[in-house]
């Protein structure tokens, strides 16, 4: 299939982040020479940015199982249309639901974007979707925080996508395209040259980094990045069709012999990419830590397994999406605590809390 036609506010949104990224680059240079000069490795900096753009990988990461505004699961949605939707369409959401205009997801699209999908008659189905680029191959995906599951797309995307270091909600300045990465980079550098990021690079100095961005072997493509709050967030522009623009789908072992593991290796047979499984994270109910997202989250854990888990099961991605549904399907169950977005959200950190400290699944060959 060619690659789908732009629109024009799209290829005014790709042009915004490009010219920005190009006024920027001179100071990124000086920036990545000097972290590379001390580092001692000898790697020059078209060498990383070669391997950056060249071997990573854009990934959007889902929960299968959470329920549109239609009713339809996510993994129904993407059997049924065949394509991946932004939340302006959806209206689901695995941060904030800010997707409408005014809203802040539109306010900061509008900055980030020079307001290329504001313009009059520019269609919510135009608006990009959002993933995050997996440098260092983390079976996890590149964005976790976001969903259990993730598509894995084809390397050809990339010349569709923008780039922010940091998640776009906090108006990061450090903006790129695949053809303009520089300023990206050195955030990242810059980054891990100081306190260290997530990014599943967490421990390295910019000579490690480097290394292992240059060799594959030494990327951890079998370990979990478990990045939550720091990475290089990525936005498509365009339609992003399963046939298509997918490499392959990387599903929760948690969502084997469900409804939803069941539709996704359909779907995957169906428009011909893999199907992989990554390790997973489970967790002892009475292993949520209370400082980590809060005190209200422990009770919410203990309640969760005692409603919808079985005698001995451990916290899991598919046992929190039992309760993410009864939320939707019968808000009263849960009218106890509060209003439905307070619980809603504490849903969401108590994931957070399985990525950060959930150990592999127990019938996974893969570490932690």
């Amino acid at each position: 299939m060619p690659e789908p036609t732009l629109t024009a506010a799209q290829s005014a949104a790709l042009r915004h982040v490009r010219d920005v990224a190009l006024r920027d680059r001179p100071a990124a240079l000086a920036v990545i020479a000097a972290h590379l000069a001390g580092s001692g490795t000898g790697i020059r900096y078209e060498e990383l940015v070669a391997a950056v753009t060249g071997h990573g990988r854009l990934t959007l990461n889902f929960h299968p199982d959470r329920l549109l505004r239609d009713g339809r699961t996510v993994a129904e949605a993407l059997d049924a249309d065949g394509v991946y939707r932004s939340q302006f369409s959806t209206g689901i959401s695995n941060g904030g639901l800010t997707a409408f205009p005014g809203g802040d997801r539109d306010v900061w699209e509008k900055a980030m974007f020079g307001g290329a999908y504001q313009r009059p008659g520019v269609l919510p189905a135009e608006r990009p979707t959002y993933g995050g680029l997996n440098l260092l191959d983390h079976l996890d995906g590149a964005c976790p925080r976001f969903g259990s599951c993730h598509l894995r797309l084809r390397s050809e995307v990339l010349t569709r996508a923008t780039f922010t270091f940091g998640d776009s909600h906090l108006g990061p300045t450090e903006v790129g395209t695949v053809t303009v990465f520089e300023p990206v980079l050195a955030a990242l550098l810059d980054a891990t040259a100081g306190t260290g990021v997530s990014l599943g690079v967490s421990g390295m100095d910019t000579g490690a980094l480097s290394r292992a961005l240059l060799s594959r072997r030494e990327r951890a493509s079998e370990r979990a990045g478990r990045s939550l709050d720091d990475y290089i967030e990525a936005q498509v522009h365009g339609e992003l069709s399963l046939a298509r623009d997918v490499e392959a789908v990387v599903v929760d072992p948690s969502f084997r012999d469900t409804d939803a593991g069941r539709r996704l290796a359909a779907i995957a047979g169906r428009h011909g990419f893999a199907l992989d499984w990554h390790a997973g994270f489970e967790l002892p109910v009475d292993g949520v830590d209370a400082d980590f997202r809060g005190p209200d989250i422990p009770p919410l854990a203990a309640r969760v397994h005692a409603e919808f888990g079985r005698p001995g099961e451990p916290l899991h991605a598919a046992l929190i999406g039992r309760a993410a549904a009864s939320l939707v399907r019968e808000p009263e169950r849960w009218a106890d605590r509060g209003p439905t977005e307070v619980t809603w959200q504490h849903l969401k950190q108590l994931w957070h809390v399985l990525v950060w400290f959930g150990r592999p699944a127990r019938s996974s060959r893969f570490p932690g």
